[in-house]
Parts: structure tokens; sequence; C-alpha cells
């Protein structure tokens, strides 16, 4: 089944503190553009919290076929990277990063306790993010005749499609990004307009 929307965060969240036994850890979310964000992301946090121990991480990108990554950072095995991974599961969000930093507070939290930790932090950071669902765009391209013009932009108009450029002369070309749940039924508004040529540059 294509996947038509899929679930983001708009903007990274507010900082969130959560302590146990004196360990402070401190939650972050952000949105993310590619696999190579998180790295100045995460730089960035170590500059301010130079006195932390452990920066653990996990990040899901992709729509079609999402990719993911998580680290434990020094943490044990698996209890921190996939206890904060499995809040964006849980969420259902991709391209989007949760960074939990840990200051050790002199008891140790044993596995089950921090897998709680992060969990909950991770949970936190996401509970105080702006969730969005998005649609998928997917770009049209036109090509026609200047005297089809009034045609086109009709359409455009009716379904309030944006207009990501333009080429109007004698031979005309317009590329108009188009959610994917609309696909059919945009193929179907410039059928009847023979004279519209009609390419998906992207599906």
């Amino acid at each position: 089944m294509s996947v038509l929307t899929y679930k983001t965060i708009l903007k990274p969240s507010d900082e969130i503190l959560y302590k146990d036994k004196g360990s402070k850890f401190y939650g972050y979310a952000f949105p993310i553009k590619s696999t190579e964000n998180p790295k100045e992301i995460i730089e960035d946090l170590k500059q301010k919290h130079s006195g932390a121990g452990h920066f653990c991480f996990a990040y899901q990108f992709g729509i079609e076929t999402p990719y993911y990554r998580v680290s434990d950072d020094g943490e044990p095995s698996n209890s921190a990277g996939f206890p904060i991974y499995g809040q964006l599961q849980a969420f259902d969000l991709t391209n989007t990063l949760v960074v939990v930093v840990r200051y050790f507070g002199g008891t140790k939290l044993g596995v089950g306790g921090l897998i709680s930790a992060y969990k909950t932090t991770a949970k936190l950071s996401l509970e105080a993010s702006d969730l969005k669902t998005v649609d998928i765009l997917i770009l049209f391209k036109l090509s026609f005749k200047y005297k089809e013009l009034s045609q086109v932009m009709r359409i455009i108009k009716k379904y309030q499609l944006v207009l990501k450029s333009q080429r109007l002369e004698m031979e005309c070309e317009v590329e108009i990004l188009v959610k994917k749940s609309a696909k059919k039924t945009l193929q179907t508004a410039f059928e009847p307009f023979h004279k519209i040529k009609v390419e998906i540059l992207n599906d």
C-alpha cells in the first residue's frame, strides 16, 4: 500500500528535565532534513552540556523505506538508544531525532532503571513537541501551448495546487505540487484536455 502521509515534528522541542536517583536526563526532539543532520545537533548539545557523561539518541529518517540509527553512547548495551527509538515508533514519527543527555548522579540505576529513564525522557520530549501529519507531495509537469493556459490555471485554482515553477511562452511548461492522495483526481481532471501533456516527475 502506498504511503500518502507521514508524521514528524515541526520544530525543536523545549528542553525536558527528568531526574532519577540524582541522575539528570535532559531530553530534546528535533526535526531532521538528512542523516547528516544529527551529527551537527549532537555536537551543539555537547558544547552546551560539556559536563555530561552520555549523549544517547535515536532517529528515524525517510518515508517509504525509513532508515533509523540508535546510540547508547557508553551506557549498557540496548539500555538507552532502543528505548528512545521505541518512543519514535510509539508516536509513529519519521524525520525526527531524539537526544537524551545524562549527568550521572552517583547512584547506579541498573539496566532496568536506565531503560525506564531513557524511555520516559524521550516520551516527555515528544509530548512537548509540535507533531504534524504531512501530506506527501508529487511533482507534476504540464506542457502545453499558450492558448491552453487559461484551462491549466483554472484547474490549478480549482484544486488549490502549489505552483512550483512556470515558463510561459508560446510553448509553456508549469510544475505543480500535488498531494499524493489527490494524484488520480488530478490525472482525471486533465484527461479531457488532450493538448496538455501531463508528466509525473516523482512518485
